[in-house]
């Protein structure tokens, strides 16, 4: 699995209900406070994520992050909770999406659609340009990802204007808007321009979020 960070009392975890996957640089989480927020946000069988566990993540982030991502400073953090609210992180390598085609990207964005109907979160979601606007599912009452509240804030900066579609990657997948880029916004990935649907506003917002990771 990776690395182990630390747990919260040295137990061994029951089943998985929650795994946040969030990407490191440089052996920091570069959106912490981003991920943060959107992990007290978070559910877990049905009940919200405890401030005490966030407060927990939060420090042992601070604390151990450092020493705990040695062997994969750019690596993947994974916080993972289980069906009793305990917590526990560690730290593997990253990889890379092999498969970046607008449908292989859809697909990821459906799961994670099935993950924010149980949590609260989509841990990735799909974007599509549309002109001069962009289009997003949130998914219904959820609230945007760590990575999904920074690219909102990289689009206000630029003046693009956004808007929540509902039902966004069925639409895409069924051909049945006209859009002019797509690309995938992920908490471990970043924003990932789809092969076969890339373009210039999709390689803009990458680059300032590279930027803002501290990656070239």
């Amino acid at each position: 699995m990776g690395q182990s960070i630390t747990n919260m009392e040295g137990f061994e975890l029951g089943e998985p209900v929650l795994i946040c996957r969030w990407r490191l640089s440089n052996r920091k989480l570069p959106l912490e406070n981003r991920h943060m927020r959107a992990l007290v946000a978070r559910t877990v069988n049905g009940m919200q994520v405890p401030v005490e566990l966030m407060a927990w993540a939060k420090q042992h982030i601070e604390w151990t992050l450092e020493q705990g991502s040695a062997d994969n400073p750019n690596g993947t953090l994974m916080l993972i909770v289980d069906d009793q609210g305990r917590a526990a992180m560690t730290v593997g390598p990253y990889v890379p999406l092999e498969d970046v085609s607008l449908s292989g990207l859809v697909r990821r964005a459906d799961r994670a659609q099935v993950e924010a109907a149980k949590t609260g979160v989509a841990p990735e979601t799909l974007w599509v340009v549309m002109g001069n606007e962009l289009a997003w599912d949130p998914g219904e009452g959820c609230t945007p990802s760590g990575s999904a509240s920074l690219v909102l804030h990289l689009a206000q900066t630029l003046g693009i204007d956004v808007r929540a579609w509902s039902g966004l990657s069925d639409a895409v997948a069924t051909q049945a808007i006209d859009f002019d880029e797509a690309f995938l916004v992920s908490d471990e990935h970043g924003i990932v321009p789809a092969s076969d649907a890339d373009g210039a506003n999709g390689r803009r917002l990458a680059l300032g979020y590279q930027r803002l990771l501290g990656r070239r």
